[in-house]
C-alpha cells in the first residue's frame, strides 16, 4: 500500500486554481488581439487598401482554453485575397504570382506579448 501525506498551507495553490477557473489568465487578451489586427493591417501589401482594412479578431473561450481567430473578410469571387497574397496564386492567363510571407512576421511579436502576458498572470496567481 502507498500513502501520501502532505502538510502545510495550500492557499496559494487554491488561489491559483480559482483564478484559472474564473478565466483571469486570459483577461488581457482583447487588447493584444486588437494589436494583432493593427499589425496585420500595417503589414498587408497595399493596392487599394481593401485587404489591409479587412482584418478582424475574435476571441473564443472554451473549456479547453482560449483561441484568437484573426480573419480577413476580403473575398473576391470566392478568392481569399489575404491568403493569395501570403501563399501565391495563379492568374487568369496561366501565370503565377509568388506569395509573400507577411502574416507570420506581423504576428510573431504579438505572440511573444501574449506569452509574456499569460506568464505574468500565472506568476501573479
Amino acid at each position: 500500500m502507498i500513502s501520501i501525506t502532505a502538510s502545510g498551507n495550500t492557499s496559494n495553490t487554491e488561489r491559483f486554481l480559482a483564478s484559472m477557473i474564473r478565466g483571469d489568465l486570459y483577461s488581457g487578451l482583447e487588447p493584444l488581439a486588437q494589436r494583432g489586427v493593427e499589425a496585420l493591417r500595417a503589414a498587408t501589401p497595399r493596392d487599394s487598401g481593401l485587404t489591409a482594412d479587412s482584418w478582424t479578431a475574435e476571441i473564443e473561450k472554451t473549456s479547453g482554453g482560449v483561441t484568437i481567430w484573426w480573419s480577413n473578410t476580403n473575398v473576391e469571387n470566392g478568392f481569399h485575397v489575404a491568403i493569395g497574397l501570403q501563399y501565391g496564386h495563379g492568374t487568369g492567363n496561366g501565370g503565377w504570382i509568388q506569395g509573400y510571407d507577411y502574416i507570420n512576421p506581423a504576428l510573431r511579436p504579438i505572440f511573444d506579448e501574449i506569452a509574456a502576458s499569460v506568464w505574468k498572470e500565472v506568476q501573479k496567481a
